[in-house]
């Protein structure tokens, strides 16, 4: 089931690998029709670390539900499950091969936690910020960059110039199937 009110997203599924993919989808487009396209990347990461620590450790079972909430300038994305376990955030070992999720998941995001739902389960959530802070003022001694650029004048004008609008970035990948 999805519902979309106005700034609120609610995703419930079951975190297998397949599905994990399709709420990236599902993550990613809200995200566009929401004008918010520079936070896809980090949010559909997060969201991915999530729910594959819900697949890989939750119990009873892997029924979850995704909210994303959007509120004045932070975005805020949770896991909810079933299981009363909180997670912990290890120190992997440099060759391990899993075990970084979360610490990728607090490097990446303003704030993270997780919270207890009495005996029934446990939020996991993470913040992002939907305004870019401007941490210095510009100086003229470095001027501002272009967001687009021009592209070159077509050499057959008579042709109908087609896809020559503005690029868009390549689609992020990632290693959970989806």
């Amino acid at each position: 089931m999805i519902s979309h009110p106005s700034r609120h997203c609610t995703v419930e599924l079951q975190a297998l690998p397949s599905r994990i993919g399709q709420v990236r989808r599902i993550v990613s487009a809200q995200l566009r029709y929401w004008h918010l396209d520079s936070l896809i990347d980090r949010a559909a990461l997060g969201v991915t670390e999530l729910l594959t620590n819900v697949h890989l450790h939750a119990r009873p079972d892997k029924t979850c539900t995704v909210e994303l909430e959007l509120l004045l300038d932070r975005l805020t994305v949770s896991v909810r499950d079933h299981d009363p376990r909180l997670p912990v955030v290890d120190d992997a070992d440099p060759l391990a091969t899993c075990g970084r999720g979360l610490a990728m998941v607090a490097a990446m995001s303003e704030s993270w936690g997780a919270r207890p739902e009495g005996d029934s389960g446990k939020v996991v959530w993470f913040t992002l910020p939907t305004a870019v802070a401007v941490s210095a003022p510009l100086t003229a001694a470095r001027p501002p960059r272009r967001a687009v650029e021009e592209t070159p004048a077509h050499p057959f004008p008579e042709v109908e110039q087609v896809g020559l609008g503005r690029s868009q970035p390549a689609p992020a990948r990632s290693v959970v199937a989806g």
